[in-house]
């Protein structure tokens, strides 16, 4: 948690909302929008505290400068909030944080015996950020790579029904503060809060959404769940 999120707005939509530009070269060179189901090596607009007037595209899951192989990137999707002051992710967590746009995340909870999607949103499916960390690895061929990883904390009550942990969305007067390269590290940590339950929403996917190879507007649509009630409360 989180492995797959969804951003399916418009570069223009991204820009009023963040106002921040894209770089016409990045542009030129790869546009990942939309994407329905984001998933891990998925290259994603990032705004980082260096360049906060400006989306760069970075891959999802970390390579510290120290990797012999960006493989490892795999490993680091994720930073718990519990551990992110430790080895890792220190240096980053000082110098390097960043902001992550989605508009959407699944996760998927146990029903009966099976695990069903989810996919949450906030209300009226708007545009969100999730506090991320972010680096640069030179492989020895000289290539660099940008890269980043999603910050994770206890889920709150909202959803706790489905999973027992969820991203750092952070509220939106808190995204300048985040990047803000003046704020200390334990001055940013407490900018971490549990999202307000009552803002969140969630509700029932297709299974298709856990192959990566699927990516379409049908993804994020609700579909019916055979093994609920059909006046069954998801959150009761």
């Amino acid at each position: 948690m989180c492995g797959r999120s969804s951003l399916t707005k418009t570069e223009k939509e991204l820009e009023e909302r963040f106002q921040a530009t894209f770089y016409t070269e990045d542009l030129e060179r790869y546009n990942p929008l939309p994407n329905f189901n984001v998933a891990p090596t998925h290259v994603l607009p990032v705004i980082t505290n260096q360049d906060p007037k400006h989306f760069r595209p970075m891959r999802w899951g970390l390579i510290p400068f120290w990797a012999k192989d960006p493989k490892v990137g795999y490993k680091m999707i994720n930073a718990r909030i519990e551990t992110v002051e430790e080895k890792t992710f220190k240096n980053a967590l000082e110098k390097r944080r960043c902001l992550v746009p989605f508009d959407g995340f699944y996760e998927w909870k146990t029903v009966g015996k099976k695990k069903k999607p989810y996919r949450i949103t906030i209300q009226n499916g708007k545009l969100f950020t999730i506090a991320g960390l972010w680096e640069t690895w030179k492989a020895p061929n000289g290539e660099k790579i940008e890269s980043f990883t999603l910050i994770t904390q206890p889920a709150n009550k909202m959803m706790s029904s489905i999973h027992d942990r969820m991203p750092a969305i952070l509220l939106p007067e808190q995204e300048k503060l985040w990047i803000d390269p003046t704020l200390s590290t334990k001055e940013a940590l407490q900018l971490i809060i549990p999202y307000p339950d009552e803002e969140m929403e969630a509700y029932p996917v297709s299974d298709r959404v856990g192959k990566v190879s699927e990516n379409d507007a049908g993804l994020i649509e609700r579909v019916e769940m055979e093994d609920d009630a059909p006046h069954a409360d998801l959150f009761s």
